[in-house]
């Protein structure tokens, strides 16, 4: 079959034979070209579309500094740091309220183990975990959650210049003012965990001992000994979060001749582990009259601060099972940063403390 010339040309595309001359037909087929690019670009299948699929951790900027989900990611760290750490030292825990409680019987921490032992068997160590459990989470997640939030609201307050001189008065403030919220979700489940682990048959756990404190002390009894616990916790947390930033800043400034945005992930894990026990063993001594204080209240009904002030003393006050929870603190704060530290790094954020302080722009 025979093709006339116009059919033939009616089958290529008009550019590659019109009349223009080689420069023109050049012209088209790069504008022809760069529509295509463009074209690609644009389209929802090329690579460069943002994707949807959750980046890995390892990824930097993940997460955007104090952003929601910056809060949130500390929130979460917060919850594991102080919840598995304290339960998983409920044994120490649970003598030690009983050594502040009953000191004639509990004379000691190895007789105290074993007289659990003797009593209740192994098992007895961790009476009260659920409590511990649940209400230390819920302290966790505020005390992080919001010391990140004061530390960048007070700081964008005093402003640049300020918040570089005086960065100890903005960790104390920012500390003791979650740790105002963080107690108020603690004390409920402190008060049930201190009764079940005083007095043995009062409860097996949480699910059995809140009616029965509720049916005996009412719901605002729950509350009975947050005076007493802000007194322990206000002071703790001050000297937790303030000490440990300066003693984390100092380390890597005096004692590691690498910065720090060059030291390996484990040496900062390493670093915040060291600092947070440290920071432990000042936060035990400087909260333990009112640890004391909460134990006492929160065993006997009825009772008041200057009942427990006359039966176990000043002295009594300030020492009756420090050594014990100077370990327990050390030991519990050393673990917690650790723990809050490393799901940042797997979250993609940095190792809390450490870097220089910002730059103060020069007055002009």
């Amino acid at each position: 079959m025979a093709f006339s010339d116009s059919s033939r040309q009616s089958l290529i595309p008009s550019f590659l034979y019109s009349a223009a001359s080689p420069t023109k037909k050049l012209v088209d087929l790069d504008h022809v070209a760069s529509n295509r690019n463009r074209i690609l670009r644009s389209s929802p299948s090329s690579s460069t579309k943002k994707s949807f699929v959750i980046p890995a951790p390892s990824e930097p900027g993940k997460i955007e500094m104090y952003s929601p989900a910056f809060y949130a990611a500390c929130t979460a760290g917060g919850i594991f740091s102080c919840g598995l750490t304290h339960m998983a030292v409920t044994p120490l825990d649970l003598v030690k309220c009983n050594m502040q409680i009953n000191p004639a019987q509990y004379k000691s921490i190895t007789s105290g183990f074993g007289i659990l032992l003797k009593e209740q068997g192994v098992k007895g160590f961790f009476r009260g975990w659920v409590p511990t459990l649940l209400g230390y989470s819920a302290q966790g997640a505020c005390k992080f959650g919001f010391y990140e939030f004061f530390k960048k609201y007070y700081s964008d307050i005093a402003g640049p210049e300020y918040a570089t001189k005086y960065k100890t008065l903005i960790y104390l403030a920012g500390s003791a003012s979650a740790e105002v919220i963080a107690d108020i979700a603690l004390c409920p489940f402190e008060a049930v965990k201190v009764r079940v682990q005083t007095q043995p048959g009062f409860a097996r756990g949480l699910s059995d001992g809140l009616p029965k404190f509720v049916k005996s002390e009412g719901a605002l009894g729950l509350y009975k000994g947050l005076v007493p616990l802000w007194g322990r916790q206000i002071p703790y947390t001050m000297m937790k979060f303030a000490s440990f930033e300066t003693i984390v800043e100092n380390l890597y400034k005096y004692a590691i001749p690498t910065p720090k945005d060059q030291c390996s992930k484990s040496l900062q894990l390493g670093v915040s582990f060291a600092g947070g026990y440290v920071a432990g063993v000042f936060c035990a001594i400087v909260s333990h009259p009112a640890d004391n204080l909460v134990s006492f209240l929160n065993n006997a009904k009825g009772a008041t601060v200057g009942d427990a002030v006359k039966k176990l003393g000043l002295w009594g006050l300030f020492t009756r099972g420090l050594p014990l929870r100077i370990v327990m603190i050390g030991t519990l704060t050393g673990a917690q940063w650790g723990i809050y530290d490393a799901f940042k790094v797997f979250v993609g954020l940095p190792t809390t403390g450490g870097a220089p302080p910002a730059p103060v722009p020069a007055k002009i």
